[in-house]
């Protein structure tokens, strides 16, 4: 587990940094609630009646007034789009930066296999995005628990467990992107969070897009749909857990037959 080790420690001032971020803006959002509580329960309405803008984020569907329809809207957004972005970035670049950083030669030149290089990595990857979530799940509860506030603590724990598994399917199609690649990818990663972040607010404003929600998972961590089904749309999360899968797949593909430079 040596590589394992290596890339944690290699990438532990990123992964503390997106996990402070994540987890203070979460904490400060809900401390403030109790501050905002009044004035969201004004404005719920007038939210659920701005037609196209309030379906793109699911506002039609939530009460504001409640703390479980203010976090899922404050809170899901930056949880949704901030852990998509970490995840994307954890995973475009941990293959192809060994040719980017002419280091392939010396990682090769030990005692082990191709095979042996990616399921470390991708193990790596799996630490970082569970921990990360485990840690902002902590803070919001915390913050939660603070105020003295009710939430359905169900919906609360699907939420975080949608996203998760968000993270984890773009993590794995950008590692399967990343063993294609030979140099500088950030770019990539992060434009493929964004546009799976924008796919999904095209298939709410529009029911003839609808079908995208069975590609972005963003589909699946829809909050408003959480909540109001008191569950996750599992048919969706299957076809993402389907594509993470071939992206892992096409990772140990492309990197074992590539050569490597």
């Amino acid at each position: 587990m040596t590589i394992v080790k290596h890339e944690l420690k290699q990438s532990s001032v990123t992964f503390i940094i997106w996990t402070w971020i994540l987890g203070l803006m979460l904490a400060i959002c809900v401390l403030i609630y109790p501050e905002m509580k009044d004035q969201m329960s004004e404005l719920s309405d007038s939210f659920s009646s701005m037609g196209s803008f309030s379906s793109a984020f699911g506002m039609d569907k939530l009460n504001f007034g409640t703390l479980t329809g203010y976090y899922v809207t404050e809170c899901g957004n930056t949880l949704g789009l901030g852990g998509a972005f970490f995840a994307a970035l954890c995973g475009i670049g941990i293959l192809c930066k060994e040719e980017q950083n002419h280091t392939a030669e010396f990682l090769l030149s030990h005692p082990v296999t191709r095979v042996q290089i990616i399921t470390e990595k991708l193990i790596s990857i799996f630490i970082q995005i569970s921990v990360l979530n485990l840690l902002v799940y902590a803070f919001s509860m915390i913050s939660i628990l603070a105020i003295g506030e009710d939430i359905a603590w169900t919906d609360f724990a699907l939420l975080h467990l949608a996203f998760y598994l968000l993270q984890i399917e773009i993590a794995g199609i950008c590692f399967g992107l990343s063993a294609f690649l030979r140099k500088g990818s950030l770019g990539i990663g992060l434009g493929i969070a964004a546009i799976m972040y924008f796919l999904n607010i095209i298939a709410n404003i529009t029911e003839d897009a609808e079908f995208l929600k069975f590609i972005t998972p963003f589909g699946y961590a829809e909050g408003a749909d959480i909540v109001n089904n008191g569950c996750l749309e599992w048919g969706k999360v299957v076809i993402g857990m389907v594509l993470c899968t071939a992206g892992i797949v096409a990772a140990y593909l492309g990197y074992t037959r590539k050569d490597l430079q």
